[in-house]
């Protein structure tokens, strides 16, 4: 699954699973820009990963178009292509449906969906015009989630976003075939980030995960970096408009719920 040379744009990935990305894409062989918000966090991932290959670190809020703009022109000016995008950017605003700010739907849509059209896009446009002028197709990867399946009921936006990322992915594979170009998603499971990092000292918590994963363990970012490589590898030449989930066996699982006693 070599990257060796190819030129990846990994959003959000200053952490979690996106820095896992970017660190197996550099191992692979690739040339990572590393886009994310967080400048202090964002320096320390391009100053570790540095060590390994060739990184650079572009601040980018993937929700604004000229910075979408300005992520590509610098990654073009770094490396002088891009064949691989993984659009992994991501936010969450926990809140009861009734509840729920018009704000707080508008940012986590604009970030979690709209921020990853807007690279795709653009994107997909320098590796359109490539392709015209006899170069290699690139690939896309849109981080979905198990929760593009299942709801969430105090995670509105972010489980509506993630069927919207399912629907991209196919929609985005369907425009860009004629192209060569191929669009895919990963649909992570429970995964040990920052965010589900309370679980190990919260034996409730604990158990509530593993009692809907199959597997009896929480997956690693590494193992979701696994699947973004084969994803952007040649090995998966014949595959678009895929979401593939990698969950622990989560999704086949059916499992019941408390139920009140009857009066």
């Amino acid at each position: 699954m070599s990257l060796e040379n190819k030129v990846a744009i990994v959003t959000g990935a200053a952490g979690g699973i996106g820095f896992a990305i970017a660190r197996r894409f550099v191992q692979d062989g690739a040339k990572v820009v590393i886009a994310d918000l967080d400048d202090a966090r964002g320096a320390a991932a391009e100053a570790e990963l540095g060590a390994l290959g060739e990184v650079r670190y572009v601040h980018c809020n993937v929700a604004e178009k000229l910075d979408v703009r300005n992520l590509v022109a610098a990654t073009l000016d770094a490396f002088g292509d891009i064949d691989i995008l993984v659009n992994n950017a991501g936010i969450v605003v926990g809140a009861d449906f009734l509840d729920l700010e018009e704000a707080d739907f508008d940012r986590v849509l604009g970030v979690n969906l709209k921020g990853a059209f807007l690279c795709s896009q653009a994107v997909a446009r320098h590796m359109v015009d490539k392709v015209k002028d006899g170069g290699t197709p690139g690939t896309i990867i849109n981080m979905s989630s198990v929760n593009a399946v299942f709801a969430i009921a105090n995670q509105v936006p972010y489980s509506i976003s993630k069927g919207g990322m399912n629907q991209l992915t196919k929609v985005a594979a369907l425009s860009l075939a004629p192209y060569g170009i191929r669009v895919n998603g990963i649909g992570p499971g429970s995964i040990m980030t920052e965010m589900l990092a309370s679980v190990n000292s919260d034996p409730a918590a604990k158990a509530r995960v593993l009692s809907r994963t199959p597997m009896g363990r929480v997956g690693e970012p590494s193992e979701i970096a696994g699947v973004a490589a084969f994803l952007a590898s040649d090995d998966a030449s014949y595959m678009t408009g895929q979401t593939l989930y990698a969950d622990g066996g989560r999704l086949p699982l059916n499992y019941t719920v408390p139920v009140p006693d009857e009066d």
